[in-house]
């Protein structure tokens, strides 16, 4: 071989004339060159300059001491995305379900190959120990799956371990190699990524293995002591004990000794760090070696996952970044060759495109860029920017480039991007692809303001002239949300018009659903103004082309749900009659979706958002357009109880502002407009599925009604609660609980009650007709056996009449003549009071009884000291049958007094003893002190 061609040799180029064992020597020979002494005075210095020397990056880390740490390699800089946050998004991407293969000799199975050497004996007995596969002949392993070979993978991991831990530090050796040599094999070319990332987790567990156990070997003598200490975790090659040395050079020995290239690279990258214990300044020195030991690699796609290991682990070790600028370097020097015939030729036999063959340089290319971005300036970035667009099919390049480099740096050359993206030739990728990775840099990083304009121009214009609607809906999902935040509704609006053009013809749109609902979803979650959004011209259409029902009522959902995000927190109204149509045909279809088998958390969901739109529509003063916009939303919204009883709700309040604005005193006007909402009300209400909110609404609205003094309006709200009584069920489910519905009907009643006080009556129905309607339903409620709910009931009907009797009632309506007025205590109209105080006296009188004959006795005293007070305090006792009946009950209470509240019996006493020093009818008082002497006498 001539001197010409040994001079070319990228072995002979990268050991600069010297092969590995001759360095060795070398080192060896100037680390023996000092005297112990002479070695603890330098290892002495060592110490005190590394804890004198200042951080020229100025970040600190704290170690287990307290002290600040500063950083010893590039990853401690936090400034880098680590490999294992990248590892799964690989594993997950480049799969295959082609047939895998594996050689190796450390699993069973397969087929044995004989391996054929022609070497010469010195070489022979030099590999000897290496090639000795004694564990067995080497076996291929054929037609293997994705997951068995991934399995075989791990089987190999587990062999690594267990030799090593087995002091088999031979066959582990071996195991790294044949681990390295698959990384020669590219039969399964898309699964290369990969398989490079399982490969390279074992040669990381080999590599902190050798590491480790060179620690342990290398305990030395710390100065001014005698024992035996393990090295700190910032040591010196100086603190290394000659036999540890010794040991780590045997290492690289052998792994200089590996016949073939990739292997050689791979498992001394991965013990590289094991340099530490022969020479402080060797890491820059054996990265640069190795970055041109890659070179020897022929295919493109090995080289530069060799070249992302040699970098991964170099970043690990030492701060300098030279040989990461060297690996761009070379990469840049042969990129054209990814692109040349023979690549071509080996694309089409592995039956992949060059978009497909591309991509797989993404992950090694995006972390080599990665680690030269780092503490990078920007001139430098732009040099390399200007390097990589100079290039023939620079596509690759600049997306890597974009996905590594600082978004700010991106961003502040936005223009500059959007240029060089619609000009440069993208072979092997999309010109989609590369605006969609900028859109989404952009979206987060904002160009300047001066560029914004411009960039949106530009790239709108590029990527409406792509010529395929696939790449045109990817990239506008990405610039909506760029568009949306960073521009006015004009902007917003020409965006979306250019989306409904690239969608509307062959429709289009049905393809492409997700994006179009990414893009809606952007746009109204972004935006500045969603009122504005809301009414563009271009907003409702676009809706429209959602034709799937399930994906319409989604983007629906999706849109209320951020404009209720975009408004909860601001006092904003809708006042505007093409934002509240718009949100009305929102609501529309999420009303539309509900039937009887929408779960009750979608149903309570949706009526949510309905509920949140109509809160927020206010016309102001104009109380008619108000009550339209009612009437319509009730025409649209039938199948929500929710947005129901809120419509209803808002038109109730409607009529009582109505009522406040004229102070009471309606003119003949806005009388009509308060019976128009209270007519709204009455008709509006038998639409809700739920019994008990429509008698809370009935009452509700018959209360507004009689405040604006529609007395009959009232009066038929009153009567349909009533009515509605015994269709209550006597249990109901509720938030997973089964309850029952006494306490509901009870409160019902007491409000009810309380109403009914200043409610005139009917002419045409007679004196208390309401009143006698409520007796007449509530036995056909179905109250629980031994309930005492209904007594409890009828003794408030007695509070009911007692002040039903009165002269003047305790409170009144303007303009509302309640019965005291009506009547004005017409002794017919006692009379009916008193009747009807009877027959509810006769119900208790039956209930003690039915309680005795159930031997509930504490109920029984209960309510015979309940209605004792009822009378006491409302009746006439000067009538000798109710003086008799109160005495009675007495008795009966006392009578049970060992299952009642011992103090409660006094207490009744003592407040019967007030009543009568405070009663002013002179008969009343006399009667109250009689029956004062018969109580006590009985206790």
């Amino acid at each position: 071989m001539s001197a010409a061609a040994l001079s070319l040799d990228p072995l002979n180029i990268a050991f600069d004339g010297s092969d590995p064992l001759s360095q060795f020597a070398k080192q060896q020979a100037t680390s023996l060159g000092k005297d112990p002494l002479s070695r603890m005075v330098a290892e002495m210095e060592n110490i005190d300059a590394v804890a004198a020397k200042p951080n020229p990056l100025g970040g600190l880390r704290r170690i287990s001491g307290g002290k600040a740490k500063e950083p010893t390699n590039l990853l401690e800089l936090d400034l880098i995305e680590p490999w294992s946050a990248r590892r799964g998004a690989i594993l997950n991407k480049y799969t295959t379900s082609e047939k895998l293969s594996i050689v190796t000799s450390f699993l069973t199975g397969g087929e044995t190959i004989k391996p054929q050497t022609t070497m010469s004996e010195k070489v022979k007995y030099r590999l000897e120990q290496l090639d000795d596969f004694d564990e067995g002949s080497v076996r291929q392993m054929l037609d293997l799956s994705q997951q068995e070979y991934v399995v075989k993978i791990e089987q190999l991991n587990h062999e690594l371990v267990q030799a090593w831990n087995q002091d088999q530090r031979v066959k582990a050796l071996k195991i790294a190699i044949q681990c390295s040599k698959l990384l020669s094999d590219t039969s399964v070319i898309q699964f290369y990524p990969s398989k490079f990332v399982l490969i390279t987790d074992i040669l990381d567990i080999f590599g902190r293995l050798v590491y480790e156990r060179l620690r342990t070997k290398a305990d030395y003598v710390h100065p001014g002591t005698r024992e035996m200490t393990s090295l700190p975790e910032s040591f010196t090659p100086e603190m290394v004990p000659e036999s540890a040395k010794e040991t780590c050079q045997n290492w690289f020995y052998k792994i200089a000794s590996i016949r073939e290239l990739l292997p050689r690279l791979y498992v001394e990258i991965a013990i590289l760090r094991c340099y530490s214990f022969l020479a402080q300044d060797e890491f820059g020195l054996a990265l640069r070696r190795l970055t041109k030991m890659i070179r020897g690699i022929g295919d493109p796609l090995v080289a530069i996952y060799a070249r992302c290991y040699l970098c991964r682990v170099g970043m690990g070790l030492t701060l300098d970044r030279t040989y990461i600028g060297e690996n761009l370097d070379d990469i840049l020097t042969v990129y054209h060759t990814i692109y040349n015939g023979g690549i071509r030729s080996e694309i089409a036999r592995h039956r992949i495109t060059l978009t497909g063959y591309i991509a797989l340089y993404l992950p090694a290319l995006d972390w080599i860029l990665q680690g030269v971005a780092i503490l990078t300036t920007d001139n430098q970035l732009d040099d390399i920017l200007q390097r990589c667009k100079e290039k023939k099919n620079p596509a690759l390049l600049l997306q890597s480039m974009m996905q590594s480099f600082r978004s700010d740096f991106i961003a502040s050359r936005a223009t500059h991007f959007v240029q060089i993206l619609s000009s440069i030739s993208v072979e092997g990728l999309s010109r989609g692809q590369l605006f969609r990775l900028l859109g989404s840099i952009l979206s987060h990083t904002p160009p300047p303001t001066e560029q914004r304009v411009a960039v949106l121009t530009s790239a709108m214009k590029t990527i409406s002239s792509l010529g395929n609607v696939e790449e045109f809906m990817q990239c506008a999902e990405m610039w909506a949300q760029y568009t949306s935040q960073h521009f006015g509704l004009k902007e917003v609006d020409a965006f979306l018009g250019n989306v409904l053009q690239q969608m509307t013809p062959n429709r289009l749109y049905e393809q492409h659903y997700h994006e179009l609902q990414v893009i809606v979803d952007k746009i109204v979650s972004n935006a500045q103004d969603v009122h504005g959004i809301l009414a563009l011209d271009n907003f409702l259409p676009l809706l429209d082309l959602f034709q799937k029902e399930s994906v319409k009522l989604e983007v629906c959902k999706n849109v209320l749900t951020s404009y209720r995000n975009a408004t909860s927190c601001d006092n904003a109204i809708i006042n505007d009659p093409i934002v509240t149509n718009a949100l009305m045909h929102i609501a529309r279809v999420l009303n539309d979706s509900v039937n009887a088998l929408t779960g009750e958390d979608e149903r309570r969901q949706i009526s949510g958002l309905i509920c949140h739109f109509i809160a927020k529509v206010d016309f102001g003063r104009d109380f008619e357009q108000q009550l339209a916009f009612y009437v319509e939303a009730r025409s649209v919204l039938s199948n929500l109880d929710s947005a129901l009883s809120t419509l209803i709700h808002s038109v109730n309040r409607l009529a009582t502002s109505t009522r406040r604005i004229v102070k009471g005193q309606h003119t003949q006007k806005t009388a009509a407009f308060v019976k128009a909402c209270a007519a709204y009300c009455f008709i509006t209400i038998p639409s809700i599925i739920d019994v008990r909110t429509r008698m809370e609404l009935y009452l509700q609205s018959g209360q507004v009604a009689l405040l604006n003094v529609c007395l009959q309006h009232a009066d038929s709200c009153f009567e349909a609660a009533l009515n509605l009584i015994p269709e209550v069920p006597r249990m109901v489910e509720s938030d997973g609980k089964v309850q029952s519905t006494e306490g509901f009907i009870k409160t019902f009643v007491v409000n009810f009650l309380s109403t009914l006080v200043i409610v005139p009556d009917n002419p045409t129905q007679g004196v208390l007709y309401l009143l006698r309607l409520l007796l007449e339903v509530m036995p056909r409620y179905p109250f629980e056996t031994n309930s005492n709910m209904l007594s409890s009931i009828y003794l408030h009907v007695l509070d009911f009449l007692s002040v039903a009797a009165q002269e003047v009632y305790p409170y009144h309506i303007v303009n509302v003549i309640s019965n005291d007025e009506l009547y004005g205590s017409d002794p017919k109209f006692i009379a009916e009071v008193n009747e009807m105080c009877c027959t509810v006296c006769d119900k208790l009188l039956q209930h003690l009884k039915a309680l005795l004959e159930s031997n509930a006795l504490r109920a029984q005293a209960q309510l015979a000291l309940d209605l004792f007070l009822k009378i006491i305090t409302g009746a006439d006792l000067s009538v000798d049958k109710m003086f008799t009946l109160t005495v009675n009950l007495w008795n009966l209470a006392v009578k049970n007094r060992n299952v009642i509240e011992p103090k409660q019996l006094q207490t009744v006493v003592t407040y019967t003893e007030h009543l009568a020093q405070i009663t002013q009818m002179e008969s009343q008082r006399q009667c109250l002190w009689m029956l004062l002497e018969k109580m006590k006498s009985r206790i």
